[in-house]
């Protein structure tokens, strides 16, 4: 079946440059949704990148309390809620948001995992999580796209974690660097992504 072939190579087919695999339980899970390989594509690339975020948080600055495996989830899953609304893989809409929670919840998956594909366009909303920011900065620095406010608090969030006397200019350069060199892959990501279909 065509559209089954699509979805295993976005899932899976090698990639230049390389593109970890989504945790198995998410790749089982698309599989059994028939998920548009697009969305497949654009999943596997969220949660390429909050690897490499994830990762440099968690080597930069240790002493913050960082659930690294949320991250993933997290990113991995974000816009799930897109088998339920495939418009929203072309055009806008937040209705995948809610949806993709719900989704999450029918599968067996916790109230703690299935809040990113809720949260994930939310980020400026008070008392969000370090994982959830993570997760929203995944969502847009893959294809190249920088939103100040989001950064400013993924920043914050450093220098709190951060030696007495610390500068937040010295977190902003830190950050900015890893930002800047994730967001220059954006063309071949993007590239990637548009090679799959939005419909199986």
């Amino acid at each position: 079946m065509p559209g089954t072939d699509l979805l295993s190579r976005a899932l899976g087919a090698p990639a230049d440059p390389y593109l970890r695999a989504l945790p198995e339980a998410v790749a089982a899970l698309l599989r059994e949704l028939a998920a548009p390989p697009r969305l497949a594509a654009h999943l596997r690339l969220v949660h390429d990148v909050a690897y490499e975020l994830a990762d440099w948080f968690a080597e930069f600055r240790p002493e913050l309390t960082l659930d690294r495996e949320a991250v993933l989830f997290g990113a991995a899953t974000h816009d799930i809620g897109k088998v339920v609304h495939p418009a929203e893989l072309s055009g806008p809409g937040s209705a995948h948001e809610p949806a993709g929670r719900e989704l999450l919840l029918a599968h067996g998956f916790t109230p703690a995992r299935a809040r990113f594909a809720a949260t994930h366009a939310s980020w400026s909303d008070t008392g969000a999580s370090i994982e959830e920011l993570l997760v929203s900065a995944a969502d847009k620095v893959w294809k190249g796209k920088r939103v100040t406010d989001l950064e400013d608090l993924l920043i914050d969030r450093l220098v709190r974690a951060s030696p007495p006397g610390t500068e937040r200019w010295e977190a902003y350069l830190e950050l900015e660097g890893l930002l800047a060199r994730i967001a220059g892959g954006a063309e071949a990501r993007l590239a990637f992504q548009a090679a799959y279909p939005v419909h199986g």
